[in-house]
């Protein structure tokens, strides 16, 4: 039994016989009598009366009629959603917070601009999720800030980044150009949660430097980490571009490590089995255009000794 089988025995309804039946579908009215003979051997019971010329449905053949409705009405919709699909595509990005903050908006409408048959799907966590996402296929690419340790994953450094230490404008930091990396043991940090690239980074600095980080917070959301610093008085290591519009307002202040060692890249990241599709290949190509932008300007920050 088959979904040709319901269409058959609906139209022998619709029609009120064999015959007409036939007519209706092109075929001969033996084709028709002898599909629904199967339906009857395969569910053990008369589906149809033969009463005289005419034909009736009997309560088991009411009761297969209303259902044949509903599953060729389904069997329908789901035949027209797969055909849309070839010619629409569904890209499943993933990124890290702090990217999800400050590249993704903007990137994801040129993106579409550029790519009107391609649906988006935009998921924001740090780079720990979005790697096992990738490895189980439940994203199609990602662009994180952290590092990416899996042999199955492909990384490709596209967009450069740093760290800054910020802080409020009236911290005792914001009036000196240099500060003693041993100070910073006595001020309270907001930090990133575990998993996050830029908490990573930080803390391999904080131990190459073998002093004690003071966590006081603990935040995923840029806007609240910014938030805490102007009014709490607390320190933040923090991607420089997070806080473009904040320095140039005044509203933070920025330290930067001399020597750069807080320089990193956002990576796009897929499986290396994984086919590319035009999607993939076009959010590829603006990530890299993007990547080609200068980053602001250091000249006003404070420097870490």
């Amino acid at each position: 039994m088959d979904i040709r089988h319901l269409r058959i025995m609906i139209t022998v309804v619709e029609a009120g016989s064999m015959s007409g039946a036939a007519k209706k579908l092109y075929i001969t009215q033996p084709a028709v009598s002898q599909v629904i003979k199967e339906l009857e051997n395969h569910y053990g019971c008369l589906l149809f009366e033969r009463l005289g010329k005419g034909i009736y449905l009997t309560e088991a053949g009411k009761l297969l009629c209303r259902q044949a409705r509903m599953v060729i009405r389904q069997f329908d919709t789901l035949e027209e959603n797969m055909l849309n699909m070839r010619d629409r595509e569904v890209l499943k990005v993933g990124s890290t917070i702090t990217v999800g903050a400050c590249i993704i908006p903007g990137l994801m409408v040129d993106f579409k601009t550029c790519h009107p048959n391609v649906d988006p799907f935009n998921f924001v966590n740090n780079t720990k999720i979005i790697e096992e996402q990738l490895l189980q296929s439940q994203l199609d690419i990602g662009l994180v800030e952290g590092e990416v340790r899996h042999p199955d994953l492909m990384v490709e450094p596209v967009i450069p980044d740093y760290l800054v230490i910020i802080c409020s404008p009236h911290h005792p930091f914001a009036k000196r150009k240099h500060i003693e990396a041993w100070e910073l043991e006595n001020e309270t940090f907001v930090m990133r949660e575990d998993g996050s690239g830029t908490r990573e980074l930080f803390e391999s600095f904080a131990r190459s430097r073998d002093f004690h980080l003071k966590i006081g917070w603990e935040v995923t959301a840029p806007e609240i980490i910014k938030t805490i610093v102007q009014k709490n008085n607390a320190l933040a290591a923090i991607s420089i571009r997070l806080v473009e519009d904040e320095l140039k307002n005044g509203s933070v202040y920025a330290i930067k490590h001399p020597e750069n060692n807080w320089d990193r890249s956002f990576n796009l990241v897929y499986h290396k089995h994984k086919q590319i599709t035009s999607g993939m290949q076009g959010f590829m190509e603006l990530t890299r255009e993007f990547g080609s932008q200068e980053l602001p300007s250091d000249q006003s920050f404070g420097t870490l000794q």
